[in-house]
């Protein structure tokens, strides 16, 4: 490992982890807002394996939902790591948003839409 550091790339909907500025992982979301307050659905976190092991996967997530918090959105953790991160990390608890089938139905047509 050289250089790590981690970007939100607004565009693609995902914070990234890098190496020397190489994408080695990210945390993937939707972003949400059924009328009431938005939200963040994250569904993915994945590191490249070679770096596994190295705690990178949770200095990710910290960054996203440090992020998600600061912007005043809610977290939705459909994502299994993220959800188990969360039950680390009761600091989030005021932010975080219980799963609904909204959020489910919602981020099923959004990914099924990007894949056309």
């Amino acid at each position: 490992m050289s250089e790590i550091t981690v970007r939100h790339n607004a565009g693609r909907e995902r914070f990234e982890i890098l190496d020397a500025g190489s994408v080695i992982g990210k945390a993937a979301y939707k972003e949400y807002d059924d009328g009431g307050s938005p939200q963040r659905i994250f569904y993915h976190t994945v590191i490249n394996e070679e770096y596994g092991g190295q705690g990178l996967a949770g200095q990710l997530a910290t960054v996203a939902l440090d992020e998600t918090v600061s912007a005043e959105m809610g977290i939705v953790p459909v994502c299994p790591f993220i959800k188990k991160f969360l039950t680390k990390h009761p600091e989030y608890a005021d932010s975080t948003v219980r799963v609904a089938p909204a959020h489910l139905e919602f981020l099923d047509s959004a990914l099924a839409a990007r894949t056309r």
